[in-house]
């Protein structure tokens, strides 16, 4: 029985999954109709990115709405060694970059539609809750 309330618990707290191939997530997207939120990150060197990775992207609201509502890509580019990504994920995040971020923007967080096209973008730390964030997202969901 602890088991169970234990998986339970998991199912209902565990944070949603980024994703880091944008071409997958729009797959997703446009089978199940879902919005695209890309996030670029410096996690390891990006203060803001930190703390909107921390305040806002992990968030219960947040967490909450981005699992039944969203598709999430992240796209991170490190800079310390020991964070090193794997050269393939290094090609897609670079590609996702010339795409949507070509001024290298950190942090920069896109609202983007089954088709690619942007919707709404964060550039650097929102200056709101993470519920205003939800609520900004949400009025971009049709």
């Amino acid at each position: 029985m602890k088991l169970l309330f234990i998986c339970l618990i998991g199912f209902f707290v565990a944070p949603p999954l980024w994703m880091g191939d944008f071409s997958q997530a729009e797959v997703e997207a446009k089978a199940s109709h879902k919005l695209i939120l890309i996030n670029f990150s410096g996690s390891d060197w990006c203060g803001p990115c930190i703390r909107l990775r921390k305040e806002i992207l992990e968030s219960p609201e947040f967490t909450a709405y981005a699992k039944e509502k969203l598709i999430l890509v992240r796209a991170d580019f490190t800079r310390q060694k020991k964070n090193q990504l794997a050269k393939d994920q290094i090609k897609l995040n670079e590609a996702l970059a010339d795409r949507y971020n070509m001024d290298g923007k950190f942090p920069y967080t896109l609202l983007v539609d089954e088709n690619g096209k942007v919707l709404k973008s964060w550039d650097g730390l929102p200056d709101e809750s993470a519920a205003e964030f939800v609520k900004d997202i949400a009025e971009n969901d049709h």
